[in-house]
């Protein structure tokens, strides 16, 4: 996006640029909300926005945790998506969330990487191309939000992703970690906890024929097809060729939705379209792949036109009384616009795994928490138990023989899950959810964040 020289000194005016860095933007009255951008490198700017919980413990003796919500895509927006979707304070009818995750903690979005949601850069080479690159700039905003902030600082926080955010998520506690020791960085790390997250998409692709066989949604002939071009990708991606492996992951998606009939992705027992959470009424790009304009669904709007009162969903209400509200959004900028040039410039990182970064942070002594739910596709709970087993962690034989423990929730004794850790490793099966865990079963969801935030900070 080019800006004059003129936009730009509006712009620096409003958001109080002061040497690279960038102070609050604005606030409700009573301090319980605040925002604003974060020039994460020159001429990249990150959008956020922080609540503090009614429910927070000022004295610092008991810390109040803080989440730092990381959306998927690579390029969805987590100041719409995570916030008005799944857990912040108001729905996407501005009416209050019962099951908000701010009974647990205080709450920051960011729209990342930049290009996402409200965030933007004013040159198209200025996206991040990796994982890495989107994790230091993630740690810039950090340091600038943090270092200042003694509320913020003496509070753990726990990095809490969705989906592609997980990948983000890990390599940016290993990049806490170092900047926190380097003295780069004043926080406290409490954990980092990984929901429904591709960390390894060999893993998923395999799971994805099997399972839609096991439940019907795919014949023999599907799976034969489903599991030759996981085969391809996996040679892809044992020869570097990540951004090759991308297009097959794309025609395998083509494939498992032309012979299931259209399931849809983000849980099992719906078909693509049906699902009010997974479906938008626009696609981002009308001239890329079909596949991918599929997959733009999840990265643009996840909800129907039906969710009225702001006109088009929840871009609608983005571009309408929200970015009215904020005051500082660029008035040429549209909300979740450029999803598609952040997932394209990442496009030769998405098929690269994880796994060692989670196993670094095991390692380093860091709470890691992952949680997945029974009807994702994706990202498989059969996936993710295949790439948890291929970890490295010395502790991972004696996780494997500990017996799961069943989750409820408050009164009723229904089985809402199960759970189990050993040491730093929990791991949470939530029966009855898709990908969107918060969204599907938010009262076991709401009580399963409250445990996993009390633990005491690691780092």
């Amino acid at each position: 996006m080019k800006r004059s020289v003129a936009q730009l000194v509006i712009l620096c005016l409003i958001v109080s640029c002061t040497n690279g860095e960038t102070k609050a933007a604005g606030s409700n009255s009573d301090g319980s909300e605040v925002w604003g951008y974060a020039e994460v490198r020159p001429k990249a700017h990150m959008f956020w926005w922080h609540y503090k919980s009614p429910y927070r413990v000022e004295d610092p003796s008991k810390p109040w945790p803080i989440i730092l919500w990381l959306q998927g895509g690579p390029g969805a927006s987590g100041v719409g998506i995570g916030n008005f979707q799944e857990i912040g304070p108001l729905d996407t009818f501005l009416k209050p969330r019962n099951s908000t995750w701010l009974k647990k903690a205080d709450l920051l979005f960011v729209d990342s990487p930049v290009g996402s949601g409200y965030s933007f850069v004013e040159e198209k080479d200025l996206y991040v191309k990796s994982d890495e690159e989107a994790a230091k700039d993630l740690t810039t905003l950090l340091q600038q939000l943090f270092n200042k902030n003694p509320i913020l600082n003496r509070s753990p926080l726990y990095i809490v992703a969705e989906s592609y955010g997980g990948k983000i998520a890990v390599k940016l506690g290993l990049s806490v970690i170092d900047s926190v020791q380097s003295g780069k960085l004043k926080l406290h790390l409490g954990g980092v906890i990984l929901g429904d997250s591709w960390i390894s998409p060999e893993d998923f692709v395999f799971s994805w024929g099997p399972l839609l066989n096991y439940i019907s949604r795919l014949d023999y002939k599907g799976l034969d097809l489903s599991n030759s071009l996981a085969e391809n990708i996996k040679k892809q991606i044992q020869n570097g060729e990540y951004a090759e492996a991308t297009q097959t992951w794309m025609e395998l998606e083509s494939t498992i939705s032309l012979n299931s009939n259209g399931v849809d992705f983000y849980n099992f027992l719906m078909d693509t379209g049906t699902d009010p959470v997974s479906l938008t009424t626009s696609e981002v790009n009308r001239n890329e792949n079909r596949v991918l304009k599929k997959y733009s669904r999840y990265l643009n709007d996840l909800r129907s036109s039906s969710d009225v009162n702001n006109e088009g969903g929840l871009e609608g209400l983005m571009n309408g009384v929200i970015k009215k509200k904020l005051k500082i959004i660029p008035k040429d900028l549209l909300w979740g616009n450029n999803s598609s040039n952040v997932f394209t410039a990442m496009q030769a990182d998405f098929m690269r795994h994880t796994i060692q970064d989670v196993d670094e942070l095991l390692a380093k002594g860091i709470n890691v928490t992952i949680y997945n739910g029974q009807l994702d596709v994706i990202c498989s709970t059969s996936g993710t138990e295949a790439w948890v087993h291929k970890l490295k962690w010395e502790g991972l034989e004696e996780f494997k023989k500990i017996e799961r423990q069943p989750l409820y929730c408050e009164s009723d004794r229904k089985t809402r899950g199960f759970t189990k850790s050993y040491k730093n490793l929990h791991f949470y099966w939530i029966l009855g959810a898709g990908h969107f865990v918060p969204v599907d079963e938010p009262c076991v969801a709401l009580k399963m964040i409250g445990d996993t935030t009390k633990s005491p900070h690691q780092l």
